[in-house]
């Protein structure tokens, strides 16, 4: 068996993304239910992690999570880490793969990168793109004016490398209502990393066995649950890389009034999140509700 796994969550049945990820000979596809999703679903060659079998495994865990959430996903990291996988991305429904997807892997190896040097406490990896006019998800909308940013290059070593997505970007809800933009990014501004934190997603992500232990989709906190673990592992030292686009996203259905109520906690303390963060990692507990800081000391003791 390949030790590249893909994991996921969904309340769908097999979206036009899911069967091309599962045919994908070279990594093995760990779908996670949740009370939603279709009791007969089914894959050709990956595994379905259903609702009871997550019980089984870990009810604990299972309760503290609570259900109806894509943070059922961790249950997939914990899968995928369990089977022996050495590369594990995780992935969305409804971002179709392009032909060459999961073709270049940039992590655990030395990559001469650009490297963007900020003196703000947040870089924004979208801005030294082709579509400066918007900005990724879980940026602090406080720095918007302060993109600026000094272009180096510099050898480094990610266990992150983060590849982006044509057609409909990952952006907060207010950047959505703004714009609405379809984007295609162009190829030339990648890879690059930068020296401050900088946030990303859960949709097109692949991590190095190295950090699993210690990347938790928070549970109880909105839409900051991925950006939030993205702050906190950087936190510890890991590098993330960014790579060009190897999806398109055909996004499913939101209601963004709803996506902006559920990303208010990051308009409020993202900054303040990533200056205590720069002090300490452990800093992250007094910014989760109890539940989720004990879903997440669970989660940690599978490994």
């Amino acid at each position: 068996m390949t030790k590249n796994f893909i994991i996921t969550t969904t309340i769908n049945q097999p979206t036009e993304a899911i069967i091309k990820y599962d045919n994908l000979v070279d990594w093995n596809l760990i779908v996670v239910g949740d009370k939603k999703t279709p009791r007969d679903y089914n894959l050709q060659r990956g595994f379905y992690f259903s609702p009871e079998e997550q019980e089984h495994y870990d009810k604990e865990l299972s309760d503290l999570i609570e259900w109806n959430c894509i943070q059922r996903r961790n249950f997939g990291l914990l899968k995928a880490h369990d089977l022996g996988a050495e590369i594990i991305a995780t992935i969305d429904d409804d971002n179709i793969p392009y032909a060459n997807w999961g073709e270049e892997i940039l992590i655990n190896k030395n990559i001469n990168s650009n490297y963007y040097v900020s003196d703000e406490i947040a870089f924004d990896p979208i801005s030294i793109t082709n579509h400066k006019n918007i900005w990724h998800r879980g940026f602090p909308i406080q720095l918007l004016n302060s993109r600026n940013y000094k272009l180096e290059t510099k050898i480094i070593k990610p266990m992150v490398q983060a590849d982006f997505w044509n057609g409909d970007p990952d952006i907060d809800a207010i950047c959505r209502m703004e714009h609405r933009p379809d984007c295609k990014f162009d190829e030339k501004y990648f890879p690059f990393s930068s020296n401050t934190f900088s946030p990303f997603n859960s949709q097109n992500t692949f991590l190095h066995k190295s950090v699993i232990k210690d990347y938790f989709l928070f549970p109880h906190i909105g839409r900051m649950d991925d950006i939030w673990a993205s702050y906190y592992l950087e936190s510890l030292g890991n590098s993330v890389i960014y790579n060009k686009p190897t999806v398109y996203q055909e996004r499913n259905e939101h209601n963004l009034t709803i996506d902006f109520e559920k990303e208010i906690i990051g308009y409020i303390n993202n900054i303040p999140l990533l200056e205590d963060l720069k002090k300490s990692s452990k800093k992250i507990s007094n910014y989760l509700p109890e539940k989720s800081n004990q879903a997440f000391k669970r989660y940690k003791s599978h490994f």
